[in-house]
């Protein structure tokens, strides 16, 4: 009996039936992240001024009116921690997107949505102490500016502290408003009135010790309150 005279030219190699699945989710996958991307751009040209490139106050200003939301509301300041933009009244097409695509909106009605989740994740107290840094450094307009005036102080303090702690704010406010000692607020300062409205019982103040790390302007703060007890 003859041999078959066919040769074997080489093994046939096992195809993966996964691999050609896997492509194919990440090829939909990129072209969805893709999508989302654009129609975040696609919303930022919509607000944002042809000249300049940059989302401006006008810009804020419509963009508020389409999600119902007072531009003086917290939740644009959240929106811009969460953007990590660095000029106030001024969004960059960088800094959109990376505040939108964190929070998975690409439309108007997807970031309606998205405010009240942002609300909960500010509030997370490692958050919320970031937040409120950022909220100081975000009134900083100027070059080499350190402080902020009494008066922006008091409006941001009742902003971004207020909700949380509106008895400790009133009083503060109200005296700031008072005293004369102080016209403008430095970082430390204002990082000191979050750790009081955190640590100092209230309205009793009777775990408050003059004689720890407190600045000056606090010192007076409880002096005031404790007179006005009495």
């Amino acid at each position: 009996m003859r041999r078959s005279s066919t040769r074997k030219t080489g093994s046939a190699v096992p195809v993966n039936p996964s691999s050609g699945s896997s492509d194919t989710y990440r090829s939909a996958s990129s072209k969805a992240v893709s999508k989302e991307v654009e129609r975040i751009d696609n919303l930022f040209y919509a607000y944002a001024d042809a000249s300049s490139g940059l989302i401006d106050p006008e810009g804020i200003e419509s963009f508020c009116s389409d999600l119902e939301v007072d531009y003086t509301d917290v939740r644009i300041l959240m929106l811009a921690w969460k953007m990590k933009a660095e000029k106030q009244g001024y969004f960059t097409l960088e800094e959109w997107r990376r505040g939108l695509k964190a929070l998975h909106a690409d439309t108007i009605s997807k970031l309606k949505k998205s405010l009240s989740e942002l609300e909960k994740e500010v509030a997370r107290p490692t958050n919320f102490s970031d937040f409120y840094s950022y909220s100081f450094r975000y009134c900083l307009t100027e070059d080499k500016q350190k402080c902020i005036d009494i008066e922006s102080a008091c409006e941001l303090l009742d902003l971004v502290l207020g909700f949380q702690f509106r008895p400790q704010v009133d009083k503060l406010v109200e005296y700031l408003k008072h005293q004369r000692d102080y016209k403008v607020i430095n970082m430390d300062q204002w990082t000191s009135f979050l750790r009081f409205c955190n640590e100092i019982n209230f309205p009793s103040l009777d775990n408050y010790d003059a004689e720890l790390a407190w600045p000056l302007i606090l010192d007076n703060f409880v002096e005031w309150i404790r007179e006005k007890q009495s």
